[in-house]
């Protein structure tokens, strides 16, 4: 285990800035890695980037997925701004090589929430204690995919109950009619059964648009969020950022030859950091609500009280 120095952030209730905690990151390796004692008997099944606040008290947890080929590492400053406003992220490398088949991914995932009630306290700063009756399952991409996947019933059973699942710019395969196993997406209006848990789908505008004539879009039309969003029952939240693509959530620096593809493969917005903040900030919203039974900032976004960082291409709800 590798702990990384605090990281002080400024005080905020912005949902687009960072919080008001500060927040450390932590690295494990999983339980295949070799390393005795405690972090051999409690290691989790695959490698976790951790970040967690500082301060003393109890947090929900977000167990958040990456997409295709990506790592974990990408997504630091999103898990960074989650985590400052009170929550516990838990980010898996799920793995560094992988086929279309997505079911060792599913299942992989429902291991780690197994391993979340016995392993992941030993992992926390001693004043940190994590809520696990108040679990939110995210993926991004391919990783989006495998959270409803899971949730839908398509693995083992987890032993513990998921509360909120969050799409970002989920993706169901190349296009309609070539979805990656297993599918996700029947294409009957509403038909989700996800025991009521709160739904958010988050999605870009420019995901749909192909780069270059040499590589597919990203997140094509029949597989997207969109489709993920139309499947859907009540509650659930639907927003598209009008001129982001779909990796415009990473980190502003991907280091390595993965994180240069980033820049290249998908269509992307001029920026990242306005997707980001837009993302981070609507995570939080979404989350305070179904984790912490706080809707004051959810309520805000459906009213058009808050400031956005993005302009919106569409946004729908089903409350």
């Amino acid at each position: 285990m590798n702990s990384a120095p605090t990281i002080s952030t400024p005080a905020s209730t912005n949902i687009f800035s960072l919080g008001k905690y500060s927040t450390n990151f932590i690295t494990i390796e999983s339980r295949t890695c070799g390393f005795s004692s405690k972090v051999s008997t409690f290691s989790p099944p695959k490698p976790l980037l951790i970040c967690s606040p500082t301060e003393t008290g109890e947090f929900p947890v977000l167990l958040l997925l990456h997409g295709y080929l990506l790592y974990n590492s990408f997504y630091s400053q999103l898990i960074q701004h989650i985590a400052s406003h009170g929550f516990i992220v838990v980010a898996p490398q799920l793995y560094t090589v992988a086929g279309p088949d997505s079911h060792e991914e599913i299942e992989a995932t429902a291991k780690i929430i197994n391993w979340l009630s016995e392993g992941l306290v030993h992992f926390l700063p001693p004043q940190v204690n994590p809520n696990l009756n108040k679990l939110g399952l995210a993926g991004h991409s391919r990783g989006g995919k495998v959270a409803f996947g899971l949730a839908l019933g398509k693995s083992s059973l987890t032993t513990l109950n998921i509360s909120a699942i969050i799409g970002i710019d989920p993706v169901d395969g190349m296009d309609k009619g070539r979805q990656t196993p297993p599918p996700i997406l029947s294409y009957v209006p509403h038909s989700f059964d996800l025991g009521g848990s709160g739904v958010l789908v988050i999605g870009s505008g420019l995901g749909e648009i192909k780069k270059n004539p040499l590589f597919p879009p990203c997140a094509p039309k029949g597989v997207n969020h969109q489709d993920f969003y139309n499947e859907c029952c009540k509650p659930a939240y639907y927003f598209v950022a009008k001129d982001y693509g779909h990796l415009d959530m990473l980190d502003d620096d991907t280091k390595g030859i993965r994180g240069k593809a980033t820049f290249c493969l998908c269509k992307n917005g001029k920026c990242r950091e306005p997707m980001r903040r837009f993302v981070g900030g609507v995570v939080v919203a979404f989350l305070k609500g179904y984790l912490e039974d706080d809707m004051r900032e959810l309520t805000g976004l459906r009213e058009g009280r808050e400031m956005l960082p993005v302009e919106l291409q569409r946004f729908e709800c089903l409350v």
